[in-house]
């Protein structure tokens, strides 16, 4: 490429984003507009439906389904979020306690099925604590970010002027599962008792950390410039290098790196039905491995 080309990003404001905003890490190939799109899962839906974007920050089921449903999308093996999820599902305590083995029977909020924090606890919930998913009556409160899925029958949609943490402290539903942006009220309580060490115990059982976003770029990008992406990667990776490393990394760059996460989540992605096949993680990098 004899100049840069400029390419419509949207990531979210992290350690290993920050230097790349700044602009202290810059590159003569391409030239990172970066757009403001907060909470960053705004920008998942526009990016799915329309490549609204050249490169996007993606929830890592939204992906899955995406490739599914032969989205014009391609994966870097890149974290952007990754974190433990055993805090993440929270009940009322002023109602009486209510453990993960209790959820059989009652109502669970999370705002979408297909939300990646609410695929990796559900798995967990099923295979450390012994819940039958079916048996859990789930509330939602916005559609998939890919629309060709459609929540099953038995999944409850509630009107779109719902709270959940108002429903919640309400005893509309019994639990609910968030995302980052989890409620300071002390009457709020995780579901998974003593959350942290469970966390800890899985992570010593499985070796892995659960990665929640990782990053997409358009099938045209990488058609018409197969060394913007190239380039995207090293610039990624450069930040990143600016970060101390300190204790297990939630954000690991690289397909090996993070092939025991990703085998994990297709794994239950599969079980929950989020997506109709198994996909190998070489499946998921075939289009940019050679690029990076």
């Amino acid at each position: 490429m004899s100049s840069p080309i400029t390419l419509h990003t949207v990531l979210g404001d992290y350690p290993h984003t920050r230097p790349l905003k700044r602009g202290e890490i810059a590159s003569s190939e391409v030239t990172l507009a970066f757009l403001d799109v907060k909470p960053t899962n705004r920008a998942f839906k526009p990016m799915v439906r329309e490549q609204q974007f050249d490169v996007c920050e993606m929830a890592i089921v939204t992906y899955l389904q995406a490739k599914a449903y032969d989205k014009p999308l391609l994966l870097l093996p890149v974290v952007m979020l990754g974190r433990f999820q055993h805090h993440c599902m929270l009940y009322n305590s002023e109602r009486g306690t209510l453990a993960a083995q209790d959820l059989a029977g009652r109502r669970v909020g999370v705002r979408a099925l297909t939300q990646t924090t609410g695929v990796w606890l559900r798995g967990i919930l099923a295979d450390e604590y012994a819940l039958d998913l079916d048996r859990v009556q789930w509330v939602t409160f916005e559609d998939a970010h890919v629309a060709e899925y459609r929540d099953p029958p038995q999944v409850t949609r509630v009107a779109g002027d719902k709270d959940m943490t108002a429903m919640l402290l309400a005893g509309e539903i019994d639990a609910a599962i968030y995302g980052a942006d989890l409620p300071a009220d002390p009457r709020l309580k995780s579901v998974i008792a003593e959350p942290e060490r469970a966390a800890q115990d899985w992570y010593r059982k499985y070796r892995v950390t659960p990665v929640n976003h990782l990053v997409t770029v358009t099938a045209d990008l990488a058609r018409s410039h197969p060394r913007a992406v190239t380039e995207i990667y090293r610039l990624l990776r450069a930040a990143k290098a600016t970060v101390p490393a300190s204790g297990i990394d939630p954000t690991p760059f690289g397909i090996a790196e993070n092939r025991a996460s990703l085998d994990l989540i297709i794994d239950y992605s599969v079980r929950q039905r989020m997506i109709p096949r198994r996909f190998t993680v070489d499946e998921l990098f075939a289009d940019t491995a050679a690029l990076l």
